[in-house]
């Protein structure tokens, strides 16, 4: 039998319908559209609303999706991952409530959590369990309600993030295509530089940590960006010389989107064309565990059977990494 290699067989996504735009967040918080396009290369970012709906649903969204397209039987995944920082609660698994709303109730299924990074390591793990020959269909969804966490009269903060879900489905290869390498680097030097104060073991919820707003998202900019522009940029670079990629071979950069100006650092170091990278930054801002599934999503039609494609990624805590992928269909 030929060696196992797993491969994106299917692709979904859902964003919410409601756009906040730079030129909302002006009558919001002290900014405008020219300091945060210039920064960020955001336009606007897409906001989860009303009550009870959390981060499941999005990823309840998205997986629907990538089934209905696929005319893919629930019954027949063996596994849901979801990748996510914003699980709907403590403790109850967020994905296993997922798979069960799906109709997936022959899998099993749990959360990862590496931040901005939660999907890429994701790809690892379900490439993993597929190349071992133990699973067939591995469905792995990035997912996450920013908004539930960040503080709208911060700017560092709120310009950033929004709310959306994608999915993909990895299954076994038998030409070579799909999971091909993974360089993954984790760092706990970031653990100060973008975290939530409370809301863990550390420091629980209290009036205290309430009134202070100790449970939103705080970023130290500068640091990440230093950080994240580096990491991603070596990691990326890496792969390429591993592999033996020139930035001819490439087809598409697949990168984080948190930032225009780190996406370009990223590409600019690998030596691919502008043309070659996938960008929606500016539709949704950064979603977290959601960016990659999100371009894979947007710009399915573009990707062609054998395309080299190079993920990469940038999270807290510090987690990076970068992982290349050969195409394994053509959407018509």
């Amino acid at each position: 039998m030929s060696k196992i290699s797993a491969a994106i067989t299917a692709v979904g996504g859902y964003v919410p319908d409601f756009v906040l735009s730079n030129q909302v967040l002006e009558t919001m918080v002290d900014t405008n559209d020219e300091w945060i396009t210039t920064r960020t290369g955001i336009k606007e970012r897409r906001i989860l609303k009303g009550e009870g709906l959390g981060t499941s649903y999005l990823a309840i969204q998205a997986a629907k999706d990538l089934l209905n397209k696929g005319n893919i039987d629930p019954l027949e995944i063996d596994l849901v991952l979801l990748a996510t920082a914003t699980p709907d609660m403590l403790v109850a698994s967020t994905g296993v409530y997922v798979a069960s709303q799906i109709g997936a109730t022959n899998a099993f299924a749990y959360d990862l959590q590496a931040a901005c990074s939660s999907f890429l390591y994701g790809m690892s793990t379900a490439s993993a369990y597929i190349e071992s020959g133990r699973y067939k269909k591995v469905l792995l969804i990035g997912a996450d309600k920013m908004s539930s966490i960040i503080d709208y009269t911060d700017r560092a903060t709120c310009i950033i993030f929004g709310d959306g879900a994608g999915a993909v489905l990895f299954e076994p290869n038998y030409e070579g295509l799909g999971f091909q390498d993974e360089v993954l680097r984790s760092d706990g030097i970031g653990r100060e530089f973008l975290k939530m104060d409370a809301g863990g073991s550390i420091l629980p919820p209290s009036f205290e940590t309430v009134a202070a707003k100790q449970h939103f998202v705080f970023q130290d900019g500068k640091q990440v960006y230093k950080y994240a522009v580096t990491g991603m940029a070596d990691v990326s670079e890496l792969i390429m010389q591993r592999n033996n990629l020139t930035n001819e071979d490439v087809n598409w950069l697949v990168a984080h989107q948190a930032n225009k100006r780190i996406i370009d650092a990223t590409s600019s170091r690998m030596g691919v064309d502008d043309s070659k990278v996938l960008i929606n930054i500016e539709k949704y801002g950064n979603t977290t565990s959601a960016t990659l599934p999100l371009l894979l999503f947007d710009f399915e039609k573009k990707l062609k059977k054998g395309d080299n494609i190079i993920f990469a990624a940038f999270g807290g805590g510090f987690t990076w990494g970068s992982i290349y992928l050969k195409w394994a269909y053509n959407r018509e």
